[in-house]
């Protein structure tokens, strides 16, 4: 698998949490898809203290993996909202 672009989008999206709208990331998401997973790198601005857990509620919303040979956290289904 090849890795994902170098230049990196110039749109950004809000990434909340689904339980108490917490706000986790603003990430440079390429596409029209849904959120299944982060490249690391594409992380804009970070809100959380600990790796994949909401700073407010302090539910997990993702596991951290790599994909296709970078760091990325995947979503899992239901636990976040993006705008």
């Amino acid at each position: 698998m090849s890795k994902p672009r170098k230049k990196q989008p110039l749109r950004t999206v809000d990434i909340t949490c689904a339980a108490c709208r917490a706000p986790l990331f603003k990430y440079r998401k390429g596409g029209k898809g849904a959120l299944v997973k982060c490249f690391i790198e594409r992380i804009a601005e970070d809100f959380t203290e600990t790796p994949c857990h909401c700073p407010a509620c302090g539910q997990q919303f993702a596991r951290e993996t790599m994909m296709r040979g970078t760091p990325a956290y995947k979503m899992i289904g239901g636990k976040v909202h993006s705008k």
